[in-house]
Order: structure tokens, then C-alpha cells, then sequence
């Protein structure tokens, strides 16, 4: 049975069952003085209950909340099954974050260093023989790995960061599942690895409404204009298709840009939440992303057209009342 902060979609009663009567009023009053980073902390026993972490492996959509980035990834990974259920030994693996803005950390255009570097970790502890990084980046691109804190991070938990600025990285494929798209560039990492984890920050975007882990993908091609042109929210779907699926998706919600995305213009842009989702279900943790959003501005799934035509195309499921949920609460 999904929790009821992932279920309802009546947005009324949503932030009912999310929120506390003060809890409500303080986000509304805080909202109002221009939603500074960090204001809302979320406590309600409706959110997250208690500590209790289920080990199966047969979760299929974990959501965590209160800790520091790698905290939150360990106990979300072992509530999923451990990074072995998603990595073997001697595997290639491709870890694609976002890091397509010359951003620092604080301002929620990238993914947040501190959670690639641990997964980058913990790949190697499951026994991976290499594990790449890259993003096809928006700004300059040594700049985006640098100053996200990404490259140092990688680099540091010793995996490898991938070129992705030149079209002679990409390979075309065929996606014959797709409407708009029927092929497509893809990076060479993605084509050539075992597995890829797809790690997306949650954050708000001007043109596909919203920045999570389909929209990702748009770092892992290398023609992203002809989106923008023809239906961007179908391509974003018709990409998801592509038949080497991530093995996993964890959405970075440590910190959201709620506005003025998929840039930023400054810290007033940005909350504080510290929670983080994660679910092989591409679809599914879409959702549980884009209703977690809501809290603070307002977002409705159909406003956020791909993942909706996702799941026509069979790629996963919105109906998260019938998967099992496991939520957990840090501090």
C-alpha cells in the first residue's frame, strides 16, 4: 500500500495528509516572503513515519528524508536491496547526474556532489570494474564539472569522468517504440556500459515543466534542439524507450529549485527539503517526485506531459498505490 503523501492526488487533500495545519501555514507564510533556501522543515509523522527501514529486495520505490546526501543514499540502497541487486562484479558502470550548469552545489541546478560521490562508492564495493560520469552539459563544460563539485567528487571516490561535448561521442540508435523519435545519439558511455544508475536532481524547468529522471536523459544525446521544436514532452518520452533502460533512478531532492529553472537565478530559488527517491520504475518515481514538488509550488502530474504518455508507451506505472513503498525517516 502506498503511503498516503504518494497517493493522493487531489491536490486539497494531498497537502492535507502531507502537512500539519502549522506546518501548512508556515510553508504558505514563508512561501509568500519568497520561499528562502531551507525555511520549510518538513516534520509531519505523515511524511515519513518512524525509523523502521524494510532490507527486501522486493521494494519498489523507496523515499527518504532528514539526512545529510550519502546518509539518505545508504539507508535508501539497503531499503532497495543493497547496490548489489543493481550492480555485479567486473560490471561497467555509467553514474548520469545532472551537471548541465555552471553552478555551484547550493544553487540546485546539478546533481548534488556529496550523493554522486558515495554511489560512485558504492559501485565500486559491489565489485564494478570502472564507473563513468558525464552529462552533455548546457554551459561550458569543463566549468559544469568543476564548479558542481561533481568532477572533484568522482574523481575523488576513484571513477572516471567521460568527455561529452563533441558529437563524435555519439552513436545512433534506433527507437522504433518512439513517436516523435525514431532514432536518436546516444553518449557512447551509455551504449557501451552494463548498467547505468540515472541520478537526477528534482527541480522546475521552463519548457518541460519538470527537470527529474526522464528529462535526464536529454544529457545522454547529443541532438537536443530538434526536442524543443517538435513536442518536447513526447521526445522526452520516446527517449525513455531506448531498450537499455537505467538500472535504477534516484532523484536528488537535498535541495530543489522551485523556480526560474533549469538555471536558477539565485538562492531565493532554491528549498532545503533533504529528501531523495529512488525506484527502477522510471515512471514511478517521476511521480512520487513530481507530488513531493507540490508541496512547494504547485505541480500537477498532467501538467508534466511525459510521464504520462510514458506510461501509455508501457515504461512504467503512475499508480503507485500498487507498488510497495518503503519510506524512512533520518533524525
Amino acid at each position: 500500500m502506498a503511503p498516503d503523501w504518494l497517493k493522493y492526488s487531489d491536490e486539497k487533500v494531498y497537502l492535507y495528509k502531507l502537512l500539519t495545519i502549522m506546518e501548512r501555514r508556515n510553508f504558505i507564510k514563508t512561501a509568500i516572503l519568497g520561499g528562502l533556501a531551507g525555511a520549510v522543515q518538513l516534520k509531519s509523522s505523515n511524511l515519513f513515519a518512524g525509523e523502521k527501514m524494510s532490507v527486501s529486495a522486493s521494494n519498489d520505490l523507496v523515499a527518504v528524508m532528514g539526512g545529510e546526501p550519502a546518509q539518505m543514499y545508504k539507508r535508501g540502497i539497503e531499503a532497495m536491496g543493497g547496490i548489489s541487486r543493481f550492480v555485479k562484479k567486473g560490471q561497467k558502470v555509467v553514474v548520469k547526474p545532472n551537471i548541465g550548469w555552471d553552478k555551484k552545489p547550493e544553487l540546485a541546478a546539478n546533481t548534488n556532489p556529496e550523493l554522486i560521490g558515495a554511489i560512485v562508492k558504492d559501485c565500486f564495493a559491489a565489485g564494478a570494474s570502472e564507473v563513468v560520469v558525464f552529462d552533455h552539459t548546457c554551459d561550458e563544460w569543463q566549468s559544469c564539472y568543476k564548479n558542481s563539485g561533481i568532477e572533484d567528487a568522482v574523481k575523488s571516490a576513484g571513477g572516471k569522468i567521460a568527455f561529452a561535448h563533441d558529437e563524435k561521442y555519439y552513436k545512433t540508435v534506433a527507437l522504433p517504440k518512439g513517436t516523435r523519435l525514431k532514432e536518436v545519439k546516444i553518449h557512447e558511455s551509455i551504449i557501451d556500459c552494463d548498467v547505468w544508475i540515472n541520478v537526477p536532481v528534482l527541480k522546475n524547468h521552463g519548457g518541460a515543466r519538470m527537470t527529474i529522471s526522464m528529462k535526464n536523459y536529454m544529457g545522454i544525446v547529443w541532438d537536443r534542439r530538434f526536442w524543443h521544436s517538435n513536442d518536447l514532452q513526447q521526445c522526452i518520452a520516446d527517449c525513455a524507450t531506448y531498450e537499455k533502460m537505467p538500472v535504477l533512478n534516484i532523484v536528488d531532492a537535498y535541495r530543489i529549485m522551485t523556480q526560474n529553472g533549469p538555471k536558477g537565478k539565485s538562492i531565493e530559488d532554491v528549498q532545503n527539503p533533504k529528501a531523495l527517491f529512488m525506484s527502477a520504475d522510471i515512471v514511478a518515481v517521476d511521480t512520487a517526485a513530481v507530488r513531493f514538488f507540490n508541496q512547494f509550488r504547485e505541480m500537477k502530474l498532467e501538467e508534466v506531459g511525459h510521464i504520462g504518455i510514458a506510461e501509455r508507451l508501457k515504461i512504467g506505472t503512475t499508480d503507485i498505490d500498487k507498488l510497495k513503498v518503503e519510506r524512512i525517516k533520518i533524525g
